[in-house]
């Protein structure tokens, strides 16, 4: 069995002498591992870094093998991104938390854009790819069956003044609705609103909490309640930028 598409790389671990075991987000074939031969050498090691735009042939005798992958360059993020330690930590945290998440071998052709899109995106400025980021994971929850309704009030149907989020329902809850319940509800920021707006660096905080929470209650406990610490580490970077 063979196939070739396009892959973003989400992990390399040494396999043996020289080898590596890469596991790629692909866009028709979903999340998939494969040996690469000779992955160590310096040809190789440079291509194979988390987020890089990769070409993939994998083959194998049967289809439920590990396989090996042939690997292409297509775009390298990593050197985009090596004297920028935040946009390093995110571009972490994304493929970190796909290699966790995603049922592997599983096509979700929408998220792989998204992914590449959010990716891209990360060579530039906090205002525009944080925004997206927790738009990213929002939108990964959703994918995978668990998405948010934050665009009215879950108690009142209004689609103005959203601020709160029930950890319960995952649906948006109005100020005049939610201010006796407040502190058993989850802040929403104001740029994830229907009225949207400008996010600061606590505004990004405030909705990568939120998804987070949700990615907790969801995803994880179906991996054995994993820590993201590269997502961790990327959120306290974040939080020190308002000190």
């Amino acid at each position: 069995m063979q196939w070739n598409d396009e892959g973003l790389v989400l992990s390399a671990r040494k396999y043996g002498e020289n080898s590596v075991i890469l596991h790629a987000l692909t866009r028709e074939h979903g999340r998939y591992a494969g040996m690469v031969r000779g992955g160590t050498g310096k040809r190789l090691r440079g291509i194979l870094q988390p987020g890089n735009e990769v070409g993939l042939g994998w083959n194998s005798r049967l289809a439920d093998q590990l396989g090996t992958f042939s690997v292409e360059a297509r775009r390298s993020l990593a050197t985009l991104l090596f004297d920028r330690p935040l946009n390093l930590l995110a571009c972490g945290s994304v493929t970190a938390l796909l290699e966790i998440v995603l049922p592997e071998r599983e096509p979700h052709p929408p998220l792989f854009e998204a992914t590449r899109y959010l990716l891209e995106q990360l060579s530039g400025d906090l205002d525009i790819w944080g925004p997206l980021l927790v738009r990213w994971e929002l939108g990964l929850l959703r994918e995978l069956g668990y998405g948010l309704d934050l665009g009215r009030c879950a108690a009142t149907g209004s689609t103005e003044d959203l601020v709160f989020v029930s950890p319960k329902s995952g649906r948006a809850v109005s100020r005049a609705a939610g201010e006796i319940y407040k502190q058993r509800l989850l802040p929403l920021p104001g740029f994830l609103s229907p009225e949207g707006g400008e996010a600061e660096s606590a505004d990004l905080v405030a909705g990568l909490t939120l998804s987070g929470y949700f990615i907790q209650k969801f995803l994880l406990p179906n991996y054995g309640n994993v820590v993201l610490s590269t997502r961790e580490r990327f959120i306290d970077a974040l939080r020190r930028r308002n000190i």
